[in-house]
């Protein structure tokens, strides 16, 4: 019985680590739309909208892989270490 619930425990916490890829993604998408309204008004400034908007990019990004790796953990280790505890 503990053996499963610490599976469901794992499984319910990975799935909720994962649900951290959409906020990423809500966010890049949003900030690439304005950074092509942005070089539409100004097209002179392109290299500075794209080198900033790929560094934000590249830090809201981080946190889909946090998620992901944290949700693998929560797969393959967690189980393993929790049940050696019992």
């Amino acid at each position: 019985m503990e053996r499963a619930l610490v599976l469901m425990g794992c499984a319910i916490g990975a799935g909720l680590a994962l649900i951290a890829g959409i906020g990423p993604g809500i966010g890049e998408g949003y900030a690439v739309g304005k950074s092509c309204e942005a070089i539409a008004r100004q097209p002179e400034a392109k290299g500075d909208v794209t080198s900033t908007m790929l560094l934000g990019c590249a830090i809201a990004e981080t946190t889909g892989i946090y998620g992901f790796v944290t949700g693998l953990l929560l797969l393959f280790v967690a189980p393993g270490i929790f049940l050696g505890m019992l």
